[in-house]
């Protein structure tokens, strides 16, 4: 049986390349979206504090300029949320991208791969069948020997 020789296989491994680079790339822009969601949470948390501390002075006679500060502080956590929220937003889109050039990326592979898996069965059937026509003209051959007298 001849050897399989599949005439793309240096596409099948550049576009393989290209996959694990993708795959590399969502990989990493996941990791950056989850990073960014745990701060964004941190942020939350501790505006939470904020307004339960907040809350809890408002029982009390208010104190304008002892509240000043903790309202200041509390500004700034509201503008930290913000932030993480649009860092949230731009991570989540970058990771859509990703996740888009991956699919494509996987496709243009498994193209090549399906390629390669019609010709490996195309030359496995051609093999059997040079050969099931070896063993016919054998057979034929050792029927003619046995018909003819010496």
């Amino acid at each position: 049986m001849k050897r399989f020789h599949f005439n793309l296989r240096p596409v099948a491994v550049i576009r393989a390349h290209h996959e694990q680079r993708a795959r590399d790339a969502l990989a990493a822009a996941v990791r950056q979206f989850q990073e960014v969601t745990e701060k964004l949470g941190r942020i939350r948390a501790r505006k939470e504090e904020f307004e339960v501390a907040l809350l809890a002075s408002r029982r009390v006679r208010f104190d304008a300029a002892g509240e000043a500060p903790v309202l200041l502080a509390y500004r700034g956590v509201c503008l930290e949320e913000a932030e993480a929220d649009k860092a949230v937003s731009a991570a989540r889109g970058v990771m859509a991208e990703r996740r888009a050039a991956y699919i494509t990326a996987h496709r243009r592979l498994e193209i090549v791969r399906r390629l390669e898996t019609k010709a490996r069965v195309a030359h496995r059937q051609a093999a059997l069948h040079a050969e099931q026509v070896e063993f016919d003209e054998f057979a034929g051959r050792a029927a003619h020997r046995k018909s003819v007298p010496l």
